[in-house]
């Protein structure tokens, strides 16, 4: 009898231990999971204060959604994991505010969407939101959200894609589809283009806006197209090397601009529910005295970054031709997307190198313990280069940068540009030697951009770099059916530079 009562003062005991644990385990995890607590270790000082201007803070219905709300997974889905994530993430928070600092951290790279879709998840989101068609939806949000429904593991979608500012305000950024037309700012509005009378630099100005286009004149010559095979980070893609012939051509300084772009848009927009097959035989016509343009946007494309002299991003490939076929239109001149043998020989301005300044990738791009001792010295290819070395992630106005020997500033990062030419790994191996002007294959479904943009690396922003559009991807989550024409979801850094063929009676 006494040892059965000794048995059960054990058990006893056990149980109110463990009561105990759980209770001083429950108020541990209560007590870091506020957003004091969160804020305590976090040493961005613009967080609490962009989070109290969310909509997640300034709800209608003046719920306040908590810190821990979006960036730890729902206890639902299993204990073990939420703690698991707890941890590295108080981990994470801890070593940051112990060994970083704060100057040096970049912040602007960790609001952008693809570093949000890593500590924001989605479960969470559809924890609180479990109705996604509340009253007053627009049309639009009705198909965005149906399209998620239908598609969220497939594409693997997440909810920050397409709302980026719930939870910390981004100054700038909207969701709602663009109304009407953008403000292009001050300026002069031209009353006639350009008058070209020789073979010199000009600035382009379009009749009844004001878009002004400084164009470099780019004398014509010979160069090797490509690569040589022992380039530091070459890539198949860059070969076999040919030498090209190339006719004087007129270059845009820079990528074609917000500020450029826009006035194309507000002389063109095309209504929300324009038919793709509408605006393609409308614009296939021959002697075609007008253009249809793009439909609106969903928010601002710019995500928040700042327009104006910024070049212009997600347009797609047809959206840049349609702005070449416009152009020429309102100036009586024949522009167009460069060639991508065009593009490179403008790129490397007489050189034959790597880039068209001193250095290779491999001083640029150290890898290894190298990398992470931060032993390159980029001072050089910062003068000249927007890339992940230097750049906030995001674009910068071409201001920041040096031009290249042609004159030509940003051929080489800030954003990727497209070339009229079909993409092929081998379309060198077409091209014979000696050839003039090679346009590349006759058909395709992708097509070549160069550069590279402000989130690559220094071998992606190589003057021989190639890489091609990725058009389903870039349409992911893009919830309109069909698709659009005009504007990508799912890429950032993608753009156009446009060149002007010599008029016949320059010689």
């Amino acid at each position: 009898m006494k040892k059965r009562g000794v048995i059960w003062s054990i058990v006893l005991g056990g149980f109110a231990l463990a009561a105990v644990v759980v209770i001083a385990f429950a108020n541990v995890d209560s007590r870091t999971t506020t957003n004091d607590y969160c804020m305590s270790c976090h040493s961005h000082e613009e967080a609490d204060r962009l989070w109290k201007q969310s909509p997640h803070h300034l709800s209608k219905s003046g719920v306040v959604t908590d810190c821990a709300a979006c960036h730890l997974p729902p206890k639902e889905e299993g204990l073990n994991r939420y703690y698991m994530i707890k941890l590295k993430m108080g981990a994470k928070d801890l070593w940051a505010k112990t060994f970083k600092d704060p100057e040096k951290i970049d912040w602007a790279a960790k609001r952008q969407q693809d570093y949000a879709q890593r500590i924001v998840y989605n479960s969470s989101c559809v924890k609180c939101h479990q109705n996604l068609y509340p009253e007053g939806i627009s049309d639009d949000g009705v198909a965005a959200h149906l399209h998620y429904e239908e598609n969220a593991e497939k594409l693997n979608l997440n909810c920050v894609s397409c709302h980026l500012n719930a939870g910390h305000y981004i100054p700038g950024y909207t969701h709602q589809k663009l109304q009407g037309t953008v403000d292009t700012g001050p300026g002069e509005i031209y009353e006639a283009p350009a008058t070209v009378n020789q073979f010199e630099s000009f600035t382009e100005t379009v009749p009844g806006t004001n878009a002004a286009i400084r164009m470099v004149a780019v004398p014509g010559g010979e160069f090797l197209l490509g690569s040589p095979e022992n380039e530091p980070r070459r890539r198949p893609n860059e070969g076999p090397q040919k030498r090209v012939r190339i006719s004087p051509f007129f270059m845009a300084e820079t990528e074609i601009t917000w500020r450029q772009f826009w006035s194309f848009y507000n002389e063109t927009m095309s209504e929300g529910r324009t038919p793709p097959s509408v605006i393609y035989a409308a614009n296939s016509r021959e002697h075609v005295d007008a253009v249809s343009g793009p439909t609106p946007p969903f928010g601002f494309p710019d995500q928040g970054w700042g327009m104006g002299e910024r070049p212009a991003i997600t347009m797609t490939h047809y959206a840049a031709e349609t702005f070449c076929q416009w152009l020429s239109l309102k100036t009586g001149k024949t522009y167009r997307l460069p060639t991508e043998a065009e593009w490179e020989y403008a790129a490397r301005g007489g050189t034959s190198t790597p880039y068209f300044f001193e250095g290779n990738p491999k001083q640029y791009a150290p890898r290894g313990l190298k990398r992470l001792l931060g032993g390159a010295d980029t001072t050089l290819i910062a003068r000249y280069v927007i890339y992940e070395g230097n750049s906030p992630a995001r674009t910068l106005e071409p201001s920041q940068v040096k031009p290249n020997p042609f004159g030509l500033k940003n051929m080489l990062g800030n954003v990727m540009e497209y070339c009229s030419d079909y993409y092929a790994p081998d379309a060198y191996a077409q091209i014979s030697d000696g050839a003039l002007d090679p346009k590349g294959p006759a058909q395709g479904t992708e097509y070549v951009i160069r550069g590279g943009c402000y989130a690559d690396g220094a071998e992606e922003v190589r003057c021989a770099a190639r890489r091609h559009t990725l058009h389903d991807e870039w349409l992911r989550t893009d919830p309109q059916n069909p698709k659009s024409i005009w504007w990508y979801s799912d890429i950032k850094g993608i753009g156009f530079r446009i060149v002007c063929e010599v008029p016949e009676t320059i010689e």
